[in-house]
């Protein structure tokens, strides 16, 4: 199995020009600011997307970025289970921001929302909330949020988190048909001129 690469933002920048960047976040954080010539391609879309990626792969390096970073890591383990050698940017498209970089926004689509790590946070904390609330008037309810309690643990330790997968099935978190088929036809693109 290939080992997937951490490259900074300095390094990144300057072979930006040289990768090909998928980005693995969902459409609407996409939308909401990410690194130039970067192709929306959602965490869990790449096995659909494999064949491109692949095909990509073969002309040229792929850099996978997030938010943070800890999805790209995810997406990097993924792709090289399947033979692909990819890189991830340390930090995400965060630390790309708090380096001084320019993110590009997606022209005519205003669609603006909430990262999905502040998503995740919301949702939490709202149901701790109601199971609290709800605990005033029957004790059980409590159980609600000692479940979202345990459920913060395990993704803390496994680094992964089941609700953000249900938030990212949400519908302004899922990309277009017409918006993943450009951006495999244009990571198909990529591959073919690279190759060249």
């Amino acid at each position: 199995m290939n080992a997937s690469l951490a490259i900074d933002v300095t390094q990144a920048r300057a072979r930006l020009h040289e990768l090909t960047v998928i980005d693995v976040r969902t459409p609407g954080e996409f939308a909401s600011g990410h690194l130039p010539g970067a192709l929306n391609i959602p965490l869990d879309q790449l096995s659909r997307a494999l064949p491109a990626i692949k095909e990509a792969a073969e002309g040229g390096e792929i850099l996978v970025v997030c938010a943070s970073g800890a999805r790209s890591e995810n997406a990097c383990k993924t792709l090289a289970g399947h033979g692909v050698t990819t890189a991830t940017l340390t930090g995400g498209t965060s630390a790309w921001a708090e380096g001084g970089h320019e993110l590009h926004r997606l022209e005519g689509k205003p669609r603006t929302v909430w990262g999905m790590e502040r998503q995740v946070r919301f949702t939490a904390g709202t149901i701790v909330l109601i199971g609290l609330l709800l605990g005033l008037l029957h004790p059980a309810w409590q159980l609600l949020s000692a479940g979202i309690a345990c459920g913060l643990i395990f993704s803390a330790l496994t680094n992964t988190c089941g609700m953000a997968a249900v938030l990212a099935k949400l519908p302004h978190n899922r990309p277009r048909p017409a918006d993943l088929d450009e951006a495999l036809t244009a990571l198909r693109q990529r591959g073919a001129q690279q190759a060249d």
